[in-house]
């Protein structure tokens, strides 16, 4: 009998089999576009199921599946299971079966065939997305199956993406309200607009109406502060800004609204730091990054790489490109053209309201970035 399964889950599957299939994977551009000069041959992907490791070597006609354990020191042991052999071509079939039902199935929820589960079942694959602590979703060794394993993260273009930034109450920025006093029927009067796609931004120009201020005051959370100051100690007051701008004017892309900012000049930068040294682009470009290698707003970030080395990205046609730490300036650019700030929900992240503390007024905005589908 046929089962469910999200888009998302089918993305990364995907991707997994494509890779399989084809042996080797074009860089991408910054226009997340194929680079035709730089293809780097995979000789070994591992994968992490519920009940273990699984090692798909990748040989001339066939895929050789070794399941087993991984040690603490990395050391991969093979299990007395029989070795298992399939050739590529069937990874490569069951890839255009899950294509065609990214690209025509409506609706997220998608009924896998029979066959297809039969084919899964077949390569002991159970757990659609992989199961890992390190937020990696598999590890590829490129060249040789000696070489060591990189960490990759998968994003699908024919399904909802992870974020990078996944907002959160941890990813709220304050701003401080002053400029006149409010009144609490007149907090109560600003909190009080009906819920709606804009309601942030009906609040902020409410407030400023009402002869209110709202500036930068903080990072609400103590972790993601610290992360921010990494980038930069004025790092978090850019990022409000342009959390701002974005309910305000609508504006949602990373490179518009920092070419804004750039306009702007909300830190006060030397012209020269702008305009020769591109300084709001060159933060920006940082940070994405950040987030991109691992950097989470709860969990302390020291600048020193996670267990996540690059991303794979699946465009509209099923073609797959890699992106990975070696080729920053690639990857930091593609960051840079192809993310985008969305707002988050406002109840259950807990912002876009005038909340009390310590007997001031503070109006909090929430972070959260993606990568833009097309």
């Amino acid at each position: 009998m046929a089962f469910e399964a999200t888009k998302r889950e089918l993305g990364e599957l995907y991707t997994f089999f494509r890779l399989l299939a084809d042996g080797k994977v074009s860089l991408g551009t910054a226009k997340a576009q194929k680079d035709n000069r730089k293809c780097w041959p995979i000789a070994l992907i591992q994968r992490e199921e519920h009940d273990g490791t699984r090692r798909y070597y990748i040989e001339k006609e066939e895929v050789r599946i070794v399941s087993g354990t991984v040690e603490k020191d990395g050391t991969f042991t093979p299990s007395a299971k029989e070795v298992q052999l399939f050739p590529r071509q069937d990874f490569a079939d069951a890839a255009e079966i899950i294509l065609h039902l990214l690209k025509n199935v409506v609706g997220e929820e998608i009924e896998v065939s029979e066959g297809l589960e039969a084919f899964l079942d077949a390569v002991n694959i159970y757990d659609l997305e992989a199961k890992t602590d390190d937020r990696t979703d598999f590890s590829v060794a490129f060249w040789h199956p000696e070489a060591p394993l990189a960490g990759f993260n998968v994003r699908c273009r024919l399904s909802p993406m992870s974020p990078l930034l996944d907002g959160g109450r941890t990813a709220n920025l304050k701003l401080e309200q002053s400029g006149i006093k409010f009144a609490a029927p007149t907090v109560n009067k600003v909190n009080a607009l009906p819920e709606s796609p804009t309601e942030v931004a009906e609040r902020m120009l409410m407030i400023e109406r009402l002869g209110g201020v709202l500036k930068y005051s903080d990072v609400a959370d103590r972790v993601f502060r610290c992360n921010l100051l990494m980038i930069d100690l004025h790092f978090p007051r850019m990022l409000a800004e342009m959390v701002r701008i974005m309910h305000l004017d609508g504006t949602t892309r990373v490179s518009e609204l920092t070419e804004r900012i750039r306009e702007m000049n909300p830190l006060k930068i030397k012209d020269k730091l702008i305009n020769k040294h591109g300084f709001y682009e060159f933060k920006m470009k940082q940070f994405l990054l950040a987030l991109a290698l691992g950097m989470r707003p709860a969990k302390i970030y020291n600048g020193s790489d996670s267990a996540v080395e690059g991303m794979f990205l699946t465009d509209g046609n099923g073609a797959v490109l890699c992106y990975h730490q070696s080729e920053r300036q690639a990857f930091a650019d593609f960051l840079y053209l192809n993310s985008r700030f969305e707002k988050s929900s406002v109840d259950k992240d807990k912002y876009g309201f005038l909340e009390r503390e310590n007997g001031v007024y503070y109006f909090k905005l929430n972070v959260k970035i993606g990568l833009i589908k097309r």
